[in-house]
């Protein structure tokens, strides 16, 4: 394929080979199309409200002030201010094989005024936390709430019906929560020890990785929370977006995949070892979070 030849994959006229930009407008919000069909470096960007960029295909090496160069793939996520400037070198699209992202600018009195709905409706476990959502050079995996509302973003502005306002503005609102959970979630898990004196979900988080070899019921947990088992299921639930149920699970195949990388254990030894009664239930488990069995995942390794 040669330059002339080269097409956007949003149906767009094309206009260059570097950046090649559509844009979809909204009253609280624009939805920008890139496509990069060459390589080049050093390419220079900001906008005038907070963003979010999402790698859709190839790869960006981003410069941003204050940290390294880093590599930006598909997957990834960075949320960035107002008016941060972002020079991104583009080392390897082609005609054939071009980069593509999307840039979703959001009115930051919209991100205020719900991230102001979400705590007076939603309060989070501690009186003295806050939902916020923060856009200081934040990277972040998407997860696949966050990948289905991005896509159904991308769906919507295109769409031609009277309806497209009203379907926008309510899925922003979705994203704009997602993202705030995503990195309370973020910051409990990462930083647990920080907040195990002044959270008592992370505490409660802490008290399960200490004791993922036995059994522990919500009724356990909610008595080291000092909440009410409802009431502690509906918070962990919001602040860390699974059930205390699917949370131990989780953390149970982290050690076991931990176990599993000691050329010395066996498959048993991982299942017992991450607090699992039955090799069954066990390998099902693993197969379900990981998508492979246990015994593929150790001979992956190798």
């Amino acid at each position: 394929m040669t330059a002339n030849e080269a097409v956007s994959a949003w149906g767009a006229r094309l206009d260059t080979l570097v950046e090649n930009k559509l844009t979809l407008s909204h009253d609280e919000a624009e939805l920008h199309l890139y496509e990069t069909f060459q390589q080049a470096n050093l390419i220079q960007l900001r906008f005038n409200a907070p963003v979010m960029t999402s790698m859709l295909s190839g790869r960006k090496v981003m410069h941003l002030r204050e940290t390294d160069p880093f590599d930006y793939c598909p997957g990834e996520s960075l949320l960035l201010p107002s008016d941060r400037l972002m020079q991104i070198d583009f080392p390897d699209a082609t005609i054939d094989e071009p980069t593509r992202c999307m840039a979703l600018t959001i009115s930051d009195e919209f991100i205020r005024e719900t991230i102001h709905q979400l705590n007076q409706e939603v309060p989070r476990v501690e009186a003295v936390d806050q939902w916020q959502l923060n856009t200081d050079n934040y990277l972040m995996q998407n997860n696949p709430e966050i990948s289905s509302l991005t896509d159904k973003l991308t769906r919507l502005f295109r769409e031609n019906n009277a309806f497209r306002p009203f379907y926008i503005k309510n899925t922003l609102r979705e994203l704009i929560v997602r993202l705030s959970q995503t990195q309370v979630r973020t910051n409990l898990l990462l930083q647990t020890s920080q907040h195990v004196n002044t959270n008592r979900l992370a505490y409660v988080v802490a008290y399960i990785r200490q004791n993922l070899t036995r059994a522990l019921s919500v009724e356990e947990l909610s008595d080291k929370a000092c909440l009410s088992k409802s009431h502690f299921f509906r918070l962990f639930k919001s602040e860390l977006g699974v059930s205390p149920a699917q949370f131990i699970l989780t953390e149970r195949i982290q050690q076991a995949k931990t176990i599993l990388r000691n050329p010395a254990k066996t498959v048993t030894d991982a299942c017992y070892e991450s607090g699992f009664n039955s090799l069954t239930h066990f390998s099902n488990t693993f197969r379900a979070i990981e998508r492979v069995s246990p015994r593929q995942f150790k001979r992956q390794i190798k």
